[in-house]
């Protein structure tokens, strides 16, 4: 049984790094003065807000891929892909707080990663579901 550690970590990162955003939003507001439940009024508040729920946005497709991914091909590559989505996201979420147009690296860097374990995983699944004995 192949084990699955490397993905748990890289689960527990993406989690750390979300929860670094939520600081960052926490620290603009600050900044600014605009306090719960206001949302807007500074343009690099809202950039903030944004790239963090952006984040949020994408962990549901994020995590079961990395982990259908884990299970059904390669535990190893599934946590550099899930490494590299990471990676992507950090870099998005400074780019686009700095200035929306320069999130798109980032962008992608973290969808290109989602897709191959997606596609991955689902490519997989078809593959085994199809040459299994009924």
């Amino acid at each position: 049984m192949q084990s699955y550690l490397y993905v748990a970590i890289v689960t527990l990162l993406a989690a750390l790094v979300y929860f670094w955003m939520a600081t960052q939003v926490a620290r603009a507001r600050r900044r600014t003065g605009i306090l719960p439940p206001v949302m807007t009024g500074d343009p690099v508040l809202e950039r903030t807000i944004r790239a963090h729920y952006n984040t949020l946005e994408w962990m549901p497709i994020f995590l079961p891929s990395l982990w259908l991914f884990a299970l059904y091909w390669n535990s190893t590559v599934a946590a550099l892909l899930g490494l590299v989505w990471v990676i992507g996201r950090v870099v998005y979420f400074v780019g686009y707080v700095t200035q929306a147009g320069k999130r798109t690296p980032g962008f992608f860097i973290q969808a290109f990663a989602v897709a191959v374990l997606a596609v991955g995983a689902l490519g997989r699944l078809i593959y085994l579901a199809a040459t299994s004995p009924a």
